[in-house]
């Protein structure tokens, strides 16, 4: 029988011939879940034999990983913000870049009771139910939406696993804020913090093996990669509550662009953020005060 060590060893070089990223840390990763351990455990007990019952599945797992299929996937759970969220292919595979927006936006926004969130295009979830959970103590009125019914359905498994109060709507964008009849329920508005996290990959660009087990629907974004993204911002204007934190997670050459859509369309004091590997990718602005017909009228 082959000790833990030697698995470990095999299994990388395997995942390291077939291009894998980060091959030993799949390899750790897949060790631990199938044999239900932590990784101090199995460094602990490196030395120790595994039965062939125990080879079988990890097996299987070490095949699909090789073929580029996402760590995440295979586990079906991934950490974000000291949380374990279920992913699969129904949504986004949470980047670990995303975290370092929600704490910018934690750490800027101005918090107050009952205050009015909103994650578009919120996927499975994290930002909008992660933001549900900090910020508890003022009791949010979390709202998420996204087209996909399944990214949806994903979002309210991982809200009710973590007992997070949130709202879920399915919507292309802000077309759900527009009354239909066969859409008698409009969501809320006057929003005082909107992160986004859209898709904004140009069409035809290259991606990796793994990044094509995302829904094409959560990628592409148009020539440039941006038409979601001017869509959205132009589109939430109408939404958003006077001096609104609105931030957005965008591809690393793509802040500044993304930036000065945001004051074209009259966002306030943008700017863009960099992630720790100093790639310019948050960009943010505030909402400008909104004028009311009888202001308007004052003015003429």
């Amino acid at each position: 029988m082959k000790t833990i060590q030697e698995i470990l060893s095999s299994g990388t070089a395997y995942l390291e011939s077939r291009g894998i990223e980060g091959a030993r840390h799949s390899m750790q990763c897949l060790l631990v879940h199938v044999l239900g351990c932590s990784k101090t455990w199995l460094y602990l007990h490196h030395d120790d034999p595994l039965k062939e019952e125990q080879l079988a599945p990890l097996r299987d797992l070490l095949r699909e990983r090789g073929k580029g299929v996402p760590l995440q996937h295979l586990l079906g759970t991934t950490e974000f913000y000291r949380r374990e969220f279920r992913t699969d292919a129904r949504a986004l595979i949470p980047r670990p870049e995303t975290e370092e927006l929600v704490e910018m936006a934690l750490q800027r926004v101005k918090q107050r009771p009952g205050m009015r969130v909103l994650d578009m295009g919120c996927g499975s979830g994290i930002i909008g139910i992660t933001l549900a959970l900090e910020l508890a103590a003022v009791k949010p009125d979390v709202v998420m939406a996204d087209i996909s019914e399944s990214a949806l359905a994903l979002t309210l498994e991982n809200a009710a696993g973590l007992g997070a109060k949130v709202r879920t709507y399915r919507s292309d964008l802000f077309e759900a804020w527009t009354a239909k009849d066969d859409n008698p329920v409009v969501p809320p508005a006057d929003f005082d913090l909107v992160l986004a996290n859209l898709p904004y990959v140009p069409d035809g660009e290259a991606v990796s093996a793994e990044v094509t087990h995302d829904p094409a629907t959560a990628l592409y974004g148009g020539a440039d990669g941006l038409d979601i993204v001017r869509r959205f911002l132009r589109d939430a204007l109408p939404h958003l509550a006077d001096n609104c934190l609105v931030m957005l997670e965008v591809g690393h050459d793509q802040g500044h662009a993304t930036a000065a859509i945001m004051q074209e369309l009259g966002y306030l004091n943008c700017q863009v953020l960099t992630d720790m590997s100093g790639k310019e990718r948050f960009p943010m602005g505030y909402a400008p005060q909104r004028v009311t017909p009888e202001q308007a009228a004052d003015h003429e």
